[in-house]
């Protein structure tokens, strides 16, 4: 079991999947709280690289979302 986030991006960004990588968006977390936190903590960096919302997911299953990141 793992959870990831699936991010959605700005329709006038491009991110390489080593870009994904280098941002972090393709860990995966034994457990929701570390997937959350990890999100917490790099909310900031996600959102000046264009992700506009995030789905976490267990396995291929949707837990939530999509959820913006944009300021409400």
């Amino acid at each position: 079991m793992s959870f990831w986030w699936e991010p959605m991006l700005r329709s006038d960004v491009i991110l390489s999947p080593d870009d994904l990588a280098g941002a972090g968006l393709t860990n995966r977390y034994e457990e929701q709280l570390d997937a959350e936190e990890w999100l917490t903590n790099n909310f900031s960096e996600l959102v000046d690289l264009g992700v506009t919302s995030v789905t976490l997911f267990e396995d291929e299953t949707k837990v939530y979302g999509p959820m913006s990141l944009s300021e409400a």
